[in-house]
């Protein structure tokens, strides 16, 4: 069965940790919709990849999605001073919905106030900042918490593929 996929993002993603999961959800049969600030907005991932969003974030509603990804590099940091991406984020954490960040990603976690006693892993940077924001902080390759699955870098992009995939056909 073909799922709707949300990706929050905007200028300075990492490019491998966008495209790379987009290819293997799409490959899988997955429909999958870039959302930015404005809909046909483009921007630029770290290396270079230009990108053009599906949506912008005040044309969609969590609802109609079956799970969200979170790529990293700059992108997160940025989406996380808006409260429309953030709501975006809470509704998925707060309902048990699969939820797929890697890297930088789970900074827009920080804001929900929803972190507290989860289990999950990130860029080095960014893990003393989520467990201080009360997760428990995991240095592996995958780190899978119900159906919050989490990476640490692009070297890990093999696992997590392989890893949002299988939650998304449990």
């Amino acid at each position: 069965m073909t799922k709707k996929i949300a990706v929050l993002v905007t200028n300075f993603v990492e490019d491998i940790e966008l495209t790379s999961p987009k290819e293997t959800l799409e490959k899988d049969g997955n429909e999958v919709v870039l959302i930015s600030f404005e809909a046909q907005q483009e921007f630029t991932g770290k290396k270079g990849t230009k990108f053009i969003s599906d949506k912008g974030i005040d044309e969609v509603q969590p609802e109609e999605f079956d799970a969200l990804l979170i790529p990293g590099g700059f992108s997160p940091d940025q989406l996380r001073s808006d409260p429309r991406f953030v709501s975006f984020v809470a509704y998925f954490l707060k309902n048990e919905q699969p939820l797929f960040a890697i890297c930088h990603g789970p900074q827009l976690f920080i804001q929900t106030g929803l972190t507290k006693g989860r289990t999950m892993t990130a860029y080095t940077t960014v893990r003393p900042d989520i467990s201080y924001a009360g997760a428990i902080v995991k240095d592996e390759p995958v780190v899978v918490d119900k159906k919050l699955v989490t990476s640490r870098t692009p070297d890990d992009l093999p696992d997590f593929n392989k890893t949002i995939l299988d939650i998304l056909h449990a």
